[in-house]
C-alpha cells in the first residue's frame, strides 16, 4: 500500500545544537533536491522569533552544509517559527493554525524525551495530531521499563506506523550495504553459516574522548550510546535471514528475530573500561563508573549460527577513529590445512572510508610451501552530492517509508539483552588514552587470534 507523503513539517528543538549541526543542513538538501516542497515549522521555547531563526539556519547551513543562494531561498521561504513553551496549550494551538491547510503533517521532536508524554497531549487536544505521524531521536529510553514506558506514551495518541524512531546510524548508507551485498551476492549465502564461519567482530573506535558532552555522557556510556543500538543494527544487518520480500514490515521482522535470539548479557562476557583522565572531564561525578569503552561475546541461538560468538567493541580515546567488521572462516579440513597460516576473511570497513575486502591465503616467496595473507580490496566511490544519514531518514519518512526506523519490537528486544548487566554493579577497567582498552579485554573477551585493531591512515 503507497505511503501518504507528509504535507508539512514541524520540528521542535529549533534553537538546538542538533538541529545547528544536522537538522537544518539536512532540510535545506531535501529542498534543494526537490524531495522537500512544504512547510517547515520551527517550534522551540525562549527569546526567538522568525527572523532569529532564518538567521541561525543559513549560518548553519553556510558551515556544515551545501549553501548556495537560489536553493537557499527557496528553503528560507519555506520556513516559519512557532514560540512557546511546551507545556502551554496556546502553542500547540498557534502550530495548528500555522499548519494551515496541511492534513498529514509529521512532528519531529528532536528535544529530550522527558518533554514527549506532555507534547504528545497537547498535539492530540490541540488537533494536531490529526493523520499526522512522529518522528523521535534517541535515546529510546535508557533501559527496557524507560524503553517500554515511552512506547506507551507515543501509542498512546500514534499508531506504531506513525512512528518513526530514529537512530542516524540506519541511514548510513554503508550500513545498508552489508545487506545488499550479503543478499545479492550468491557465493556468499552457502558459506554465511556456522560451518564456515569461525567469528565476526565489530569495532567502533573514536580517537577522542567525551569533548564537553560530560552531562549526558556521565549517564549513558558507551554501551547505551553507541552498543545497545548502532552495533547491535549492524550485528542484525550482518546476521539476519532473508526477508521474504523488501518491504520495511519483512525487513524489520527479519532483524527482530535476532535480537530475540540472544540471551541477555552475563558478567563473564563483558568487560568495561574507562579511560585515564575521564574523572576530570567537566560535569563528570568524581567517582563516576560510567564506562568509556566496553567489549562483548553474544550469541545467537538459531540454526545459522549456533555456537557462533560475536564480539563487539566499542570506546572513546582508542587509537583511531574507525567503524570497522571483520567476518573470520573457519580453516576448513584438508592436506593443505597445516600450511593455512591464517583464516580468509571479509572486513567491512563503514567508516572513516568505505572499504569491502576479502583475505585470501598465496604462495610466499622463498621455495617451501608456506602461505600469505593477501586482501582484494573494493572502495566503493561515493556518488557526487550522496545524501547524508540525516537527510535519508528525513526523506524517507517525509515519504512515509519506515525501513530505516526502528520499530517498537526491536527496541525491547535490544533492551533485554543489556538491561540486566547494566543495572549491575561490575567492574570498570582503567586504560591509557591511546590504547585498545583495558588489558583484561585481551584476558577475558578476545577472539580466537586476537582482535582485528583497524588501521587508517591519517592524512
Amino acid at each position: 500500500m503507497a505511503q501518504v507523503k507528509s504535507d508539512a513539517l514541524v520540528f521542535y528543538g529549533a534553537t538546538g545544537d542538533l538541529a545547528y549541526k544536522k537538522i537544518f543542513p539536512a532540510l535545506h538538501l531535501m529542498v534543494k533536491r526537490g524531495n522537500l516542497n512544504s512547510p517547515i515549522i520551527g517550534v522551540a521555547r525562549g527569546d526567538y522569533d522568525l527572523e532569529k531563526l532564518r538567521a541561525r539556519a543559513k549560518e548553519s547551513v553556510q558551515k556544515y552544509g551545501q549553501y548556495d543562494e537560489e536553493s537557499f531561498a527557496k528553503f528560507y521561504s519555506l520556513l516559519g517559527f512557532v514560540g512557546g513553551d511546551y507545556t502551554d496549550t496556546q502553542t500547540f494551538i498557534r502550530i495548528r493554525e500555522a499548519l494551515g491547510n496541511a492534513k498529514n503533517p509529521t512532528h519531529y521532536l528532536a528535544i529530550p524525551p522527558v518533554l514527549f508524554p506532555k507534547i504528545v497531549e497537547q498535539l492530540d487536544l490541540s488537533g494536531c495530531a490529526k493523520g499526522a505521524r512522529v518522528i523521535v531521536e534517541k535515546p529510546f529510553g535508557t533501559d527496557f521499563e524507560s524503553a517500554s514506558a515511552l512506547n506507551k506514551v507515543l501509542l498512546s495518541k500514534f499508531s506504531e506506523s506513525a512512528i518513526y524512531r530514529i537512530d542516524h546510524y540506519l541511514g548510513k548508507r554503508p550500513v545498508n550495504n552489508i545487506v545488499f551485498f550479503r543478499f545479492v551476492n550468491s557465493l556468499l549465502e552457502p558459506v554465511w553459516n556456522k560451518t564456515h564461519i569461525e567469528s565476526m567482530e565489530i569495532t567502533m573506535a573514536e580517537d577522542f574522548g567525551i569533548q564537553s558532552r560530560g552531562a549526558f555522557y556521565d549517564v549513558t556510556g558507551a554501551i547505551r550510546d553507541v552498543i545497545q543500538n548502532h552495533l547491535f543494527q549492524i550485528l542484525c544487518n550482518l546476521t539476519m535471514e532473508p526477508p521474504k520480500a523488501l518491504d520495511s514490515e519483512s525487513i524489520r521482522d527479519e532483524k527482530v528475530k535476532v535480537l530475540k535470539a540472544i540471551a541477555p548479557l552475563k558478567a563473564q562476557d563483558v568487560v568495561k573500561g574507562q579511560y585515564k583522565g575521564y574523572l576530570g572531564e567537566k560535569a563528570v561525578q568524581p567517582n563516576s563508573k560510567t564506562e568509556t569503552f566496553a567489549a562483548m561475546r553474544l550469541h545467537i541461538d538459531s540454526p545459522r549460527w549456533e555456537g557462533v560468538p560475536f564480539y563487539i567493541r566499542a570506546g572513546k580515546y582508542l587509537p583511531v577513529t574507525c567503524t570497522e567488521i571483520l567476518v573470520k572462516f573457519k580453516h576448513l579440513p584438508s592436506a593443505y590445512s597445516s600450511i593455512a597460516s591464517q583464516p580468509n576473511h571479509i572486513r567491512f570497513r563503514i567508516s572513516p572510508d568505505v572499504t569491502v575486502a576479502f583475505g585470501m591465503l598465496i604462495m610466499a616467496q622463498g621455495e617451501d610451501m608456506s602461505s600469505v595473507l593477501s586482501e582484494i580490496q573494493g572502495n566503493p566511490t561515493p556518488f557526487p552530492n550522496e545524501k547524508d544519514a540525516y537527510e535519508r531518514v528525513l526523506t524517507d519518512a517525509m515519504a512515509g517509508d519506515p525501513t530505516h526506523f526502528a520499530r517498537q519490537d526491536y527496541v525491547e528486544e535490544a533492551w533485554k539483552i543489556v538491561d540486566d548487566y547494566l543495572k549491575s554493579d561490575y567492574p570498570v577497567f582503567e586504560y591509557e588514552p591511546g590504547n585498545w582498552g583495558p588489558d583484561q579485554v585481551n584476558e577475558l573477551i578476545v577472539p580466537t587470534g586476537g582482535w582485528n585493531n583497524p588501521v587508517v591512515n591519517k592524512k
